[in-house]
């Protein structure tokens, strides 16, 4: 793993941001084993799991046991797929639609939970990547407002494929201003700012990033021939 080399690039970006916080650190363990994740767990400063699908979360917490870290989805969620999440995951980061906020409320009042999440917002424009659009983010913002059983922590976005930085930066000063908004608007304090993984976390960091998620940098090229 290439734990030494990812906190001295964290606390490099830090530096030039001017910072003097903490970034805390998803560990993408999408398609890795268990055996891998209780590695990375063994780093003092990884603070979550990060899992993209619904089904695999499911099978790899049953296996893994007990677990120091709080495990996040951070991929796409289907409607058919929110009571599944709702019951294997600690906090839920890709809210994107009203619906799903609403089903995701009434699952996690079912079960006498309060649940954390994350608005997942495509502030790259591009239409591969999940996330509500900014212009329709106040709605959904006002919508899971009125959930008492989910508990607002912040905004999620998906930095734009590009080697412009320029470009890249943009997105994320485009979440930043939106979770100001948000801030303005609610009251909250809205603590997470979930932006930047392997390939633009340093812009990420300089744009006021408070949440990354790195899985390749840290585990190595993904082996998707297993899965």
């Amino acid at each position: 793993m290439n734990a030494e080399e990812i906190r001295e690039r964290i606390d490099s970006a830090m530096t030039k941001a001017g910072r003097n916080d903490r970034v805390s650190f998803v560990a993408v363990s999408k398609t890795r084993t268990v055996s891998e994740m209780k590695e990375a767990e063994r780093i003092p400063w990884v603070d979550f799991f990060g899992e993209n699908r619904v089904q695999e979360g499911e099978a790899k917490r049953r296996a893994y046991g007990t677990s120091r870290i709080p495990w996040r989805l951070i991929g796409h969620l289907q409607a058919n797929k929110a009571r599944k999440a709702v019951e294997i995951f600690d906090t839920i980061d890709s809210v994107d639609s009203a619906d799903l906020a609403r089903r995701l409320g009434r699952i996690a009042g079912e079960m006498k939970r309060v649940v954390p999440v994350l608005i997942e917002v495509n502030t790259s424009g591009e239409d591969s990547k999940s996330g509500v659009y900014p212009e329709k983010f106040p709605e959904l913002l006002d919508e899971v407002m009125t959930l008492e059983n989910l508990r607002l922590e912040g905004l999620m976005t998906v930095g734009p494929i590009t080697d412009d930085e320029g470009e890249i930066r943009r997105a994320f000063s485009h979440l930043r201003g939106l979770k100001e908004s948000a801030v303005t608007k609610t009251g909250l304090t809205l603590p997470v700012l979930s932006m930047g993984m392997s390939d633009d976390f340093e812009p990420a960091i300089l744009e006021g990033s408070t949440m990354i998620r790195i899985g390749t940098l840290l585990f190595g090229p993904r082996d998707y021939s297993k899965h």
